[in-house]
């Protein structure tokens, strides 16, 4: 199966630096407005998930969602969440440590489209 959400290593420190001060986490690709399109990182317990929220996959051990509206446009792409040096404007969990963490994409082949990994539409259980 082709996995629909990556993390670079770099990222995935910060993940588990996160994970070592909060407890479990998660990912939601914030669709613009105040915060931009940016994936965001909240502790579980501070982050409701919606019925209109997609759960695209697992990065480092963090489920990974965004809207379903907004997957409609994504679903054709392969995200890659990495960390750069600064401060972005929202409430994500790695904001104080000096870094945000940012999306970065490409196009499935038409064979990957074919192998991708399904999609979890809610909060449902797997």
């Amino acid at each position: 199966m082709v996995k629909r959400v990556l993390i670079t290593p770099e990222a995935e420190t910060v993940v588990n630096q996160l994970r070592a001060e909060h407890g479990d986490l998660l990912f939601h690709q914030s669709g613009g407005c105040c915060d931009g399109s940016a994936p965001m990182c909240f502790s579980v317990n501070d982050y409701r998930v919606g019925e209109n929220d997609v759960k695209l996959g697992e990065i480092a051990g963090c489920a990974f969602y965004m809207s379903r509206e907004q997957f409609e446009y994504w679903k054709h792409t392969q995200l890659i969440i990495d960390v750069v040096k600064g401060r972005g404007a929202s409430f994500s969990l790695e904001i104080p440590l000096g870094v945000r963490f940012l999306t970065k994409s490409r196009l499935f082949s038409d064979e990957e489209l074919s192998q991708l990994e399904p999609i979890q539409i809610g909060a449902e259980t797997d």
